[in-house]
């Protein structure tokens, strides 16, 4: 029989397969994905349009596509799935981090009322004639999700209470006055067409994707996941409580500060790009586990790229399933996590 030594270094070896694997899927989710929609592109057209646009256009399989196929490819659908891939990695990670950091399985951005602070922000920013840029809105997105998750533990009670139910209905209860001033807002700007607009963004859609809100959100999301990952030792130490954590030397209350504003800022950058997407960062992390283990020095990494390749294929399903209609790809999650949310709860409760 193996020892628990051998058990580990086998889980180990096989997790350590599992990151390449994802990586590999991910890359062709992205190939894949680009050529779906309502207008047929081939796979070698997407290829000889990205070659050209790189300046490798003698390398291109195939003559030059008409300007509105590569417009098409290159402004609309490559930084759309781009997108996709960087706002599911940061809810995901963020998702992971927040349940360690809470101790508790059912947290996530969505949830605790991080989007919904987000989203207030980022709105409050547009509305106000703050400015529009990728830069600005991402700003006043990480102040609102900042604002959102810190009245959150203060009702909470520093984030230290155990009871599930009680942090939820917390979550909620910010969500739900973040959500109103949202819609406050919205109402006193008194443009119709700005409010229609707003409304559709918030149920979160990838159809705005441009390169230069693409480019701050993977700046700012990836920053981010790799200084999480620097706290895999934290996040590990908190899964056997705060007292714990402490013996093991790690200064607790700047972990979890720390921790708490890379959360914030990764789903800030999402909300920012993409608009309010719930239940990706409490649906993938609980699948990870389940493959991966608890180790978050694995888990963050495959939780990033798990979420990502989850958010490419919504996406891709929610532009072509009901075409010519565009579905928000924030109303596909919300109906593939509620059920996931109901199991997680359950559980949570015979625990």
């Amino acid at each position: 029989m193996r020892t628990g030594r051998q058990r580990r270094r086998v889980r180990h070896g096989s997790t350590a397969l599992l990151v390449p694997l994802f990586a590999a899927v991910l890359c062709a989710s992205v190939v894949g994905a680009t050529f779906i929609g309502t207008a047929a592109i081939g796979p070698l057209d997407v290829l000889g349009v990205v070659l050209r646009r790189l300046g490798a256009g003698s390398l291109a399989p195939v003559p030059p596509a008409p300007p509105l196929i590569e417009a098409l490819v290159w402004e609309s659908r490559l930084p759309r799935v781009l997108l996709a891939a960087v706002v599911g990695l940061g809810l995901s990670v963020s998702g992971a981090v927040l349940q360690s950091v809470t101790r508790n399985p059912l947290a996530e951005p969505y949830l605790l009322g991080v989007s919904s602070g987000a989203s207030a922000g980022a709105v409050g920013v547009m509305v106000l004639g703050l400015g529009a840029g990728a830069v600005t809105l991402s700003t006043g997105a990480f102040v609102g999700a900042l604002v959102a998750f810190g009245l959150v533990l203060a009702l909470i009670g520093g984030g230290k209470v155990s009871n599930p139910a009680r942090v939820v209905l917390t979550g909620v209860l910010v969500s739900q006055f973040f959500s109103a001033i949202t819609s406050l807002v919205l109402m006193l700007d008194g443009d119709a067409d700005a409010t229609r607009a707003f409304t559709y963004w918030l149920l979160g859609s990838l159809g705005g994707a441009r390169w230069e809100p693409l480019a701050v959100a993977a700046a700012l999301i990836v920053l981010g996941a790799a200084c999480c990952l620097l706290f895999a030792p934290a996040l590990d130490a908190f899964t056997f409580g705060w007292d714990t954590a402490a013996s093991l030397g790690i200064d607790v209350t700047r972990a979890r500060v720390v921790l708490m504003a890379l959360a914030a800022l990764m789903t800030a950058a999402a909300v920012a790009a993409s608009g309010a997407i719930g239940f990706i960062g409490l649906l993938v992390p609980h699948v990870v586990r389940l493959l991966a283990g608890g180790s978050h020095r694995s888990l963050l990494p495959l939780c990033g790229l798990g979420g990502a390749i989850f958010l490419v294929w919504v996406d891709a399903f929610a532009r072509s399933a009901f075409a010519p209609h565009e579905v928000p790809v924030g109303v596909i999650t919300a109906l593939l996590g509620a059920p996931a949310f109901a199991v997680v709860l359950r559980k949570a409760a015979r625990r």
